[in-house]
């Protein structure tokens, strides 16, 4: 791979990776968002706390690619498309509390 082809990959993938955690940020902020305007944040710790809870659904919204490269994946975690969110958004149960990542 030449130089230039290197920088261009390397920039299409941060261009990428980008644009999918402002995806996810505005589907926190406007599908799920609390009443009060914003969505509430979970760290890592609370999150790995909480796995295997029943009410809680963790979502993948990496891209194909990402997604299918990544090394680690968190078990149990339902891949969703960011530029789908209109036709998956309604299939969870709104009890139930969504945590969306992606990365």
């Amino acid at each position: 791979m030449s130089i230039v082809k290197g920088i261009q990959y390397m920039h299409n993938r941060r261009v990428g990776f980008f644009a999918a955690l402002i995806v996810a940020t505005l589907l926190v902020s406007t599908a799920f968002a609390a009443d009060s305007g914003s969505a509430p944040r979970m760290s890592t710790d609370e999150l790995k706390s909480r796995l295997g809870e029943p009410g809680l659904v963790v979502l993948d919204s990496r891209s194909n690619r990402d997604w299918e490269s990544a090394a680690e994946k968190i078990v149990g975690a339902v891949r969703v498309n960011p530029a789908e969110v209109e036709q998956w958004s309604g299939n969870f149960d709104k009890e139930k509390t969504l945590v969306i990542y992606c990365a």
